[in-house]
């Protein structure tokens, strides 16, 4: 069986190496976050960019109801488990997608996998990377950046 990953850039890695490389066992999940090198900018399974909000706490959600429209959640499916994520519960009960306590989202600019359009919006909401630098959680205010 052939499984591949695909990094944000839509280069195809042969995933049992890589995994071979990096020591990691991969979760096959259709739709769950895809685990890439280095700083690359993480995607779903699909190809489409992952991103952050600075002012998200650890593993706290602060994207809500309008937020929302313009940056969905990663919303966790039935029988998704991938390795190195964890999820989180939202407000409204329903669970998310993080990593390392970064809850994660989509941004509803992106028009195809590999779009990146929503990083640096309003300052706040960055690419999701696996070597993200910590982020500094900003005041709370009703600005949510677009």
């Amino acid at each position: 069986m052939n499984i591949l990953l695909r990094s944000h850039a839509d280069r195809r890695l042969p995933a049992l190496t890589l995994a071979a490389a990096l020591g990691l066992t991969l979760a096959g999940c259709a739709g769950a976050p895809v685990a890439t090198t280095g700083s690359a900018p993480l995607t779903d399974a699909g190809g489409r960019t992952l991103y952050t909000f600075d002012k998200d706490g650890d593993g706290v959600s602060r994207c809500a109801a309008t937020c929302t429209a313009t940056w969905p959640p990663y919303v966790v499916k039935a029988g998704e488990n991938p390795a190195g994520m964890s999820a989180i519960t939202r407000e409204d009960g329903s669970r998310q997608w993080s990593l390392a306590g970064r809850p994660l989202y989509f941004f509803a600019g992106d028009q195809k996998p590999g779009d990146a359009r929503g990083d640096g919006v309003g300052g706040v909401w960055h690419l999701a990377r696996n070597a993200a630098p910590a982020a500094t959680v900003a005041s709370s205010g009703s600005s949510y950046g677009y």
